[in-house]
């Protein structure tokens, strides 16, 4: 563990860096492996609807198939990169007493909030669709939307946290019923959104089972997050207790290897 006179993010940062990486590079091979075929499909289906007389249309790509592939990989390991770097800071800002202490439930906990802020909430006002689906001109009036909506999830988790906090001196039922209010009222605040201006011709079927790998891949992604921050959170703190016994065993003049004779201690 860090000394205290070191900066208490840093070392966060870094484990953040690590899980990011970690959780981008399974959710981006979940991804490749299973909502790729999807999308494949998707982009056949919208080609035959667009060809005259039914028969699929191809068009020249301006990246192959494969470069996509790899495309996404990489991209979603950039994204969670840069989504560890905000995870740790907002770690260490909420556990700012003792950003340390209980690694592996903090990390589980902070992992589960950050899941249902920027993932299952927006995606429940604004599920995800295949690729070449929505009017190109309306693109930014969807992204702005879907901002929008991570910005209401992640500011209802803070707020859900506050009144729990807030209520400590009451009963727990009351602390539950409390949060879970104010989690109805964020919902409503989502879906006072606009709707989704363009709308979905896909097959219910394909529309669906994208939809749940959508999902899976974003709980994949948050579940090796937490994994991965907790357990090296728990390594840290096996290697403080570590050290603190060595510097402990040394100052009572207990040897830290066997055969050394402790040395007598000065009269």
């Amino acid at each position: 563990m860090p000394s205290p006179s070191s900066s208490p993010v840093l070392p966060l940062l870094g484990r953040g860096v690590v899980a990011g990486g970690a959780a981008g590079l399974a959710a981006g091979l979940f991804s490749l492996l299973l909502a790729e075929p999807l999308m494949d499909r998707a982009i056949r289906a919208e080609e035959k609807k667009h060809a005259p007389g039914g028969a699929a249309e191809h068009h020249e790509e301006l990246f192959t198939r494969s470069t996509q592939h790899a495309g996404l990989v990489v991209s979603a390991v950039v994204a969670a990169l840069a989504i560890g770097v905000l995870f740790a800071v907002a770690y260490a800002l909420v556990h700012r007493r003792d950003p340390y202490a209980n690694p592996w439930p903090r990390a589980l906990a902070f992992a589960g909030a950050a899941f249902l802020a920027v993932s299952l909430l927006p995606g429940l006002r604004y599920p995800a669709n295949p690729p070449g689906v929505g009017d190109p001109a309306t693109v930014g009036d969807r992204q702005a939307m879907w901002l929008a909506a991570i910005a209401i999830g992640v500011l209802g988790m803070f707020l859900v946290r506050q009144v729990y906090v807030r209520l400590s001196a009451r009963s727990v039922p009351v602390r539950q019923i409390a949060a879970a209010l104010t989690t109805v009222a964020v919902l409503a605040a989502l879906f006072l959104l606009p709707d989704n201006p363009d709308p979905v011709p896909v097959d219910a079927t394909l529309l669906w089972e994208f939809r749940v790998v959508s999902v899976a891949s974003h709980v994949l992604l948050w579940a090796v997050f937490a994994a991965v921050f907790g357990g090296l959170g728990l390594r840290a703190v096996r290697e403080g207790a570590a050290r603190g016994a060595t510097v402990g065993a040394s100052a009572a003049g207990v040897p830290s290897r066997p055969g050394v004779t402790p040395t007598a201690p000065p009269r």
